[in-house]
């Protein structure tokens, strides 16, 4: 059981930012993950005063607000368009709409939770992350930094059409997923994000060339060996590390394929 001593609704990211520095206080998300914990919070910090909770359009990208929900973000009709039905496939499995009506973006990435797909798709659209002091960064170095006190404001998508396919594999339909691939393509580049590994989601780029003359049954098949053999698996109660690098192998092989059949 979560216990709240002081709720705090700012007025500014600055406020949320100096409030955060103490290791007592949490910025509150969706309140769906966090409720469940059993833990003594000293400051809950609401940013939903912030308008936060807007996805911004410009003609480069989308600025998805820390405080869009997982259904929003589910139903908007030009991430939608942009990424060929890929938003919508990696959020329609999390547990359902209730749940997505009120998870929220910035609780989702800020955590970098293994079992992430949020993670996995925008490290596939080549997303960056707008923290409050840190500024612009990658989502994937974003990913792989140490837990701090910054607050993240907003998710950046660069607003461009692409080839994207999100695959993933569950042994119950709106349980965890057991591994989770989305490839994205765009003038030749091709990002391929794993998750759920059970670690947090990793990104690979075609490094070698193995694709270099373009997707073929046989490149897709040798780019996905390629990418079993980099991507570190591990074990716990919904599948083996072994299951796990099949799986890479396997989901990469055909969100390729299935990316070729759009450009086709």
């Amino acid at each position: 059981m979560i216990k709240i001593k002081e709720y705090v609704k700012v007025q500014s990211l600055e406020e949320a930012w100096q409030l955060n520095q103490k290791k007592s206080s949490v910025i509150l998300g969706g309140m769906l993950w966090l409720k469940m914990q059993n833990r003594n919070v000293g400051t809950a910090i609401d940013l939903s005063g912030l308008g936060l909770d807007k996805i911004e359009e410009t003609p480069e990208e989308y600025r998805i607000g820390a405080m869009v929900t997982l259904r929003e973000l589910e139903r908007h009709p030009g991430l939608e368009a942009d990424t060929e039905g890929a938003v919508k496939e990696s959020l329609r499995h999390i547990v359902g709409v209730q749940f997505r009506n009120l998870a929220t973006v910035g609780g989702s990435v800020y955590g970098r939770f293994g079992f992430s797909d949020v993670l996995t798709l925008f490290m596939a659209l080549g997303a960056e992350v707008e923290l409050y002091h840190a500024g612009r960064l990658p989502i994937e170095e974003f990913a792989a930094m140490a837990y701090d006190r910054d607050v993240l404001v907003r998710v950046i998508v660069p607003r461009r059409r692409r080839n994207t396919v999100y695959l993933s594999q569950r042994n119950i339909k709106t349980d965890f997923p057991v591994l989770t691939c989305c490839v994205s393509r765009e003038d030749g580049e091709i990002r391929c994000a794993i998750g759920a590994r059970p670690m947090k989601a990793v990104c690979l780029k075609d490094e070698t060339g193995i694709l270099a003359g373009g997707v073929t049954p046989e490149s897709a098949e040798a780019f996905g060996a390629w990418a079993a053999a980099q991507v570190k698996t591990g074990s716990n109660l919904r599948g083996s590390s072994e299951y796990r690098t099949m799986l890479v192998q396997v989901l990469t092989r055909r969100a390729l394929l299935e990316t070729e059949k759009m450009r086709g």
